[in-house]
């Protein structure tokens, strides 16, 4: 009986740590009456990112060209470089918006340090 039980355990741990792991990556809030899903870090969760790439396009917001390779912790320029706030429907964020190279991207404002790159 003990072994029925230590395997009933494993096999339940096993189910539920992916369960677990997912959790950790996100955040629930409730704005407006609407649940709010967004990444632990303030990000854009995966499932929303077609729709807020599509905002960004009906937008049409300016890009920006920069000569370093778009990518996660790049400090984009302190001149030349236009930020816009993130609209509550994506999530509540502290971060802001702004394309650059043709690629939308998340930044941390007080430092212009790129967080998110939305792909």
């Amino acid at each position: 009986m003990r072994k029925f039980l230590l395997a009933a355990a494993a096999v339940a741990s096993a189910l539920i740590a992916p369960i677990a792991a997912k959790a950790q990556d996100t955040t629930v809030g409730v704005t407006g009456g609407n649940t709010v899903v967004i990444e632990q870090g303030g990000g854009i969760i995966a499932e929303q990112r077609p729709a807020f790439r599509n905002y960004v396009v009906e937008q049409r917001v300016p890009a920006f060209t920069i000569p370093d390779r778009v990518a996660v912790g790049t400090t984009l320029p302190e001149a030349g470089v236009t930020y816009y706030d993130v609209p509550q429907r994506f999530g509540s964020t502290p971060y802001r918006y702004t394309v650059v190279n043709g690629t939308t991207v998340l930044v941390e404002p007080k430092s212009r340090r790129i967080v998110q790159v939305i792909n």
